[in-house]
């Protein structure tokens, strides 16, 4: 009990510590129990962030704000549009065209699982192929019923959709258009004292802006120069796939290494072991090194200076408590810590008790 009450001692004394261990424990709670709800707010917020960086821009530029928000989000309502009417529906289209074409992959799948016995067979017996076919049968059903009842809620689904696609845009406009008086507002229902809150938020909010606008670029030139590498080579359904790659930069380090497997399964279903199958292989990898050594460090550079072995633990740890959104805002989560444990007041051990000393000459 000596250890545990010098801890709080040395560690939560401090009012300040008090303000800011209270401000995250309330922002925590709601986030757990309201994050549903609180969904379209939130995604307004992280697209706030984005516009933010261009509007800082046009007015280091001498433009007004207000002239500047409306541009940008002009800028902005434009290139929903453009997603909303033109991409989506290619990538809807492509994705049917994978479903559609799925029996046919799975046929495939079996031919060429029955032929390792014939190739390998001091390594794989045919009782393991056979098992490991009826694993992905009953995989194919279990999917199938999803596929199901997603169809079902598929009306409530879009009638949510048709909500946020109406609310968020003017939550967006709103948090750029009042940000000073939003945040005033906040801030004055905090305690006046609040120097460490202030601190880790000031911190928190460059990272993460900074962090957010970054990895909407690299996530839209991946997609993009992965898009036109693959049409250029010939593979099917290259928009859905370089979507899928450019959205895996979310991921640092996992998300490249999952997308390999869909990637090198669709060229071999498509080509075989030929020379295409490799040039797809290259160009893949090529593109995940330019991104990892010289894309990534360009746009995020001083951005998030985190070890890739905390960033590995903050998406296992935050994807396995909120799932996709986790694992989405596990850097900035990530980030959020650690400026709170470098702006945390520490005092210094007292000396122990009967400690020895040096005497001085």
């Amino acid at each position: 009990m000596q250890v545990i009450r010098e801890w709080f001692r040395r560690n939560l004394s401090d009012p300040q510590v008090v303000i800011l261990t209270a401000f995250l424990f309330v922002g925590t709670v709601v986030i757990l129990f309201m994050g549903r709800l609180l969904a379209p707010v939130l995604a307004s917020v992280v697209i706030a962030y984005l516009l933010e960086g261009i509007v800082r821009t046009l007015e280091s530029r001498r433009m007004p704000r207000g002239p500047a928000v409306t541009l940008v989000f002009s800028l902005f309502m434009a290139f929903l549009l453009v997603a909303l009417f033109a991409l989506l529906p290619m990538l809807t289209r492509q994705i049917v065209q994978v479903v559609q074409q799925l029996p046919k992959m799975i046929s495939w799948a079996q031919m060429e699982l029955m032929q390792l016995p014939e190739r390998y067979p001091d390594f794989v017996s045919r009782e393991q192929v056979v098992g490991l076919i009826d694993a992905l049968y009953q995989e194919q059903r279990q999917w199938a019923s999803r596929v199901v009842s997603i169809s079902v809620a598929s009306v409530r689904g879009l009638i949510t959709f048709v909500v946020y696609l109406v609310l968020m845009p003017l939550m967006v406009f709103f948090f750029l258009k009042d940000k000073s008086s939003i945040i005033t507002w906040f801030s004055s229902l905090l305690p006046e004292d609040r120097r460490l809150t202030q601190e880790v938020w000031h911190e928190v909010d460059r990272q993460i802006g900074n962090y957010v606008r970054g990895k909407f670029w690299e996530i839209l030139i991946v997609w993009v120069v992965t898009t036109a590498t693959f049409t250029y080579l010939g593979l099917d359904f290259a928009m859905l796939i370089g979507f899928f790659v450019g959205l895996s930069v979310l991921i640092p380090y996992i998300g490249a290494t999952v997308m390999t497997l869909p990637v090198a399964l669709m060229g071999y279903f498509q080509f075989g072991l030929s020379p295409d199958f490799f040039y797809i292989i290259g160009a893949y990898l090529v593109i995940q090194l330019l991104d990892g050594n010289l894309l990534a460090p360009l746009l995020l550079s001083g951005v998030v200076n985190l070890h890739p072995v905390a960033i590995i633990v903050a998406v296992l740890f935050f994807g396995g408590i909120w799932g996709f959104w986790g694992v989405f805002f596990a850097i900035p989560l990530a980030t959020l810590v650690q400026a709170v444990l470098r702006a945390w007041p520490r005092k210094p051990r007292a000396p122990a008790t009967g400690a020895l000393t040096v005497p001085d000459g």
